[in-house]
């Protein structure tokens, strides 16, 4: 194969427009989940007082039960056989419980003490987690296996995080809606109201792919406990559950993209948390209405460049290849990151916005890429181990994402009282207070984006080598290894 020539896609091989539709949506129901959380959880000091440290142990403590459970769920979902399939069941139980318990978790009310809001809101996270963890991590696998094509799942990956990204358009403007004078008494009731709306959602359109999509399954073969007819003991699973998560971190190609995704991520994670503070202390001197509206706006302005950004990175990975675009991508994010510096202007707030066309190019082509190339390192570990593992993959990617979550939700409480912030000087912060928000909020990402490059740089699953895998795999196990399931 010359360098400018490329496999094509086979029509058995393409997804059709209305399962890309309903995959879509469940990860439109998955970007919710997530993304509706961190946009929320600022009531709990700004409206409830609760103290940043102790934010920041709320929001580390569930994401480590989390990041606990995901590996275990992608085993039993790997491991599940039923009619409806191995992954459709754990999705729609899973949307029904996280939508029901996160409308539940913000039925909080004035007048309680920290420890109380800590305790309930603890104990509603956790269970949160677990039902997030039960929905997410079998339909993250599902996207694994729904295409055997190099470019198809990169189109699969776009198309779904494109739908996905219009849950970014509703959430920033979260803020906005809960300190709402003419909708709500006050933000905590904001927040109630608006987290039984997004329950709802969240039970609704996650069970979308459940009911929607088939499971392309490989029939893998059976080992000696299975040919006997025997079921696996306890003992016998927590063994093979242990041993996978330990081939599992021995892929160096797999590693690698965790790695990529844990910095990336997770630095804009750990950065975002201090943007709502810049823009309300240091660009409106501590009016929160006003910084409501920008907040909005960035988020529905980078939610727009992300729309645009997408399809573009998709079509250009069948040019140049997966790991040239992330590249790419990465850089230009880095650029928009820089620009912060001059447009974080109290004279001019809005300027904030030339930066999110070149910052959308980060989160917009991270999931697209990264999803699609895990689903290209499944392929090689079945070459490797002879077993189908999306589900074990797909978990423990999210673990490495969440892990780091973990650290970045309890960092960002310690560095938020690092800067000397108080929340009883609304707007007069030091002037240190305000400088240090801006250098959190900038170079955390740009530092994690620059070693996250250097991490994929060496990356060895081209199109071509994902092409010969495919070919030895389907000469192993020949067409009549796959089935499908759930129709």
């Amino acid at each position: 194969m010359s360098k400018l020539e490329h496999y094509a896609t086979a029509p058995e091989d393409r997804i059709s427009i209305p399962h890309k539709l309903a995959y879509g949506i469940g990860n439109l129901t998955n970007q919710l989940q997530a993304g509706a959380l961190a946009a929320m959880v600022i009531i709990l000091n700004l409206g409830l007082g609760m103290n940043p440290a102790w934010i920041g142990i709320l929001g580390a403590v569930p994401r480590l039960v989390d990041a606990m459970t995901d590996p275990m769920m992608g085993y039993i979902s790997d491991n599940t056989r039923s009619r409806f399939g191995r992954r459709r069941p754990y999705i729609f139980v899973g949307a029904i419980f996280a939508g029901l318990i996160f409308a539940l978790m913000w039925q909080l009310y004035p007048g309680h003490s920290q420890i109380y809001y800590f305790w309930v809101f603890m104990t509603a996270s956790i269970f949160f987690f677990i039902a997030y963890t039960t929905y997410a991590v079998p339909f993250i696998a599902l996207g694994y296996e729904m295409t055997p094509d190099y470019h198809e799942r990169t189109r699969l990956q776009g198309f779904s995080n494109w739908i996905g990204q219009m849950a970014w358009l509703g959430i920033p403007w979260f803020y906005a809606i809960m300190y709402s004078k003419k909708l709500f008494d006050g933000p905590v009731e904001g927040a109630r109201t608006l987290a039984i709306g997004v329950g709802i959602f969240i039970a609704l359109g996650g069970m979308v792919p459940a009911i929607f999509n088939r499971e392309r399954v490989i029939a893998a073969p059976k080992d000696d406990t299975e040919k006997s007819g025997e079921r696996k003991g306890f003992g016998d699973n927590l063994k093979e559950f242990f041993k996978g998560v330990g081939i599992t971190f021995k892929c160096k190609p797999f590693i690698k993209l965790c790695i990529a995704t844990f910095l990336v991520f997770n630095g804009f994670m750990l950065a975002s948390a201090f943007t709502p503070y810049v823009m309300i202390f240091f660009l409106y001197g501590g009016n929160k209405e006003a910084a409501g509206s920008l907040m909005g706006w960035n988020g529905t302005v980078g939610s727009l460049c992300t729309f645009a950004v997408i399809p573009l990175v998709t079509w250009v990975s069948t040019k140049l290849g997966k790991k040239k675009t992330f590249l790419i991508t990465i850089s230009i994010s880095i650029v928009g990151q820089l620009l912060k510096i001059f447009c974080y202007n109290p004279e001019h707030p809005y300027m904030l916005l030339f930066t999110c066309p070149f910052i959308a190019f980060g989160i917009g082509s991270l999931f697209t890429l990264m999803g699609a190339m895990v689903a290209d390192v499944c392929d090689y570990d079945e070459l490797e181990t002879g077993k189908r593992r999306e589900g074990m993959f797909g978990s423990i990617f999210w673990w490495m994402v969440k892990l780091g979550m973990t650290v970045s939700a309890l960092i960002t409480g310690f560095l938020l009282n690092a800067t000397g912030f108080d929340v009883a000087l609304e707007g007069e912060q030091a002037a240190k207070t305000l400088f240090l928000l801006r250098v959190f909020d900038i170079s955390i990402v740009v530092v994690a984006s620059i070693i996250a490059i250097f991490a994929v740089l060496t990356f060895k699953i081209t199109e071509e080598k994902a092409h010969q895998i495919r070919l030895e795999l389907e000469s192993r196990r020949g067409k009549l290894g796959v089935v499908e399931a759930g129709e």
